[in-house]
């Protein structure tokens, strides 16, 4: 049986706005299915990169956090540290950036939770055996919940063509070392210009597979696992990724990695097609949007969802 997406559009009257819209959506897709009494319910969202104005206003998801605290849950916002170095890429700074964007538990009514810790390195490895990925790194406090909601801006992606559910569950709740994994295929690598031989990387290398020899931290490549571990912890950009996926590649094990996050606890997904900007919220800036804003979906089904909104998009009139 073929998977069904629930749509709205942005059309509004006297006497209701889109908040309204929203609750009325999940509720017609059907969240009410789910069981929420004191279940810790994560909702996965993207707080954006500060600069870009192109990320999910705080509203929407203060309506979503009303409606599942009505039904018993204990909600919780939450994103997972970036790989690259700006404003996300450890906790204290990542809640900076959401509150300089409205995400607090004033305006949301939840707490804000980094889903993978202070540095990155918190996280539960699922197994899964498939095609691509034997086991998944995903963050502790999304891999703990009993219950995902992903709120998701669907935009343009540079490396995915699109992002949406899929790639808010699968990349952002990937652990610093997991979306290393994603992004790369091989080991990271040591920028001596960078490196002030600190020895932080050293002190965390599960493998012990750096050392730092005349104030430089060197990797030996022979026992290094890939685990990204010292990416996340490095604070002076010289433990670097090594970009070398393909973008097919990427996608399946993102997809993946999307299956490790829902596997055996209820998942429901909304998807914002608004301000469809060509580039990622992880940018600090956001370009035009590619066409008119389209409304808002909602399923259970995220590949479903990514689906019915690629069409949608494909079918709108591009801006000039």
């Amino acid at each position: 049986m073929a998977s069904k997406v629930w749509f709205t559009d942005l059309r509004v009257k006297s006497g209701s706005n889109l908040l309204n819209k929203l609750e009325r959506l999940m509720i017609k897709a059907g969240i009410d299915q789910i069981d929420f009494d004191k279940k810790m319910t994560a909702i996965k969202i993207h707080f954006g990169e500060p600069g870009n104005l192109a990320y999910l206003r705080p509203n929407f998801s203060a309506t979503v956090v009303r409606y599942v605290r009505k039904k018993g849950a204990i909600p919780f916002l939450t994103d997972a540290n970036t790989l690259y170095h700006g404003r996300r890429s450890n906790a204290p700074e990542h809640l900076e950036a959401a509150f300089e964007n409205g995400y607090n538990p004033i305006a949301t009514g939840c707490p804000i939770v980094i889903a993978d810790g202070i540095k990155g390195t918190e996280y539960r490895e699922i197994p899964l055996n498939m095609e691509c990925c034997e086991s998944a790194k995903i963050g502790s406090a999304v891999a703990d919940a009993d219950i995902i909601i992903s709120m998701n801006h669907f935009k343009g992606h540079d490396m995915t063509g699109f992002g949406g559910a899929l790639k808010n569950l699968g990349m952002g709740c990937a652990s610093v070392g997991g979306k290393l994994f994603l992004h790369s295929a091989s080991s990271p690598k040591i920028d001596p210009n960078n490196c002030i031989g600190c020895r932080i990387c050293e002190k965390y290398c599960s493998q012990k597979a750096i050392k730092v020899i005349d104030k430089k931290a060197v990797i030996d490549y022979n026992i290094c696992t890939g685990c990204g571990q010292c990416v996340a912890v490095c604070q002076y950009e010289a433990a670097q990724a090594v970009w070398s996926n393909a973008s097919e590649l990427v996608c399946k094990r993102i997809a993946e990695y999307c299956y490790a996050v829902v596997k055996d606890k209820p998942a429901f997904h909304i998807n914002f097609v608004l301000d469809v900007s060509p580039n990622c919220d992880c940018w600090e800036f956001n370009d035009y949007p590619m066409v008119p804003n389209i409304g808002i979906t909602a399923s259970f089904d995220p590949v479903a969802i990514d689906q019915a909104c690629a069409d949608l998009v494909k079918a709108a009139p591009a801006l000039p």
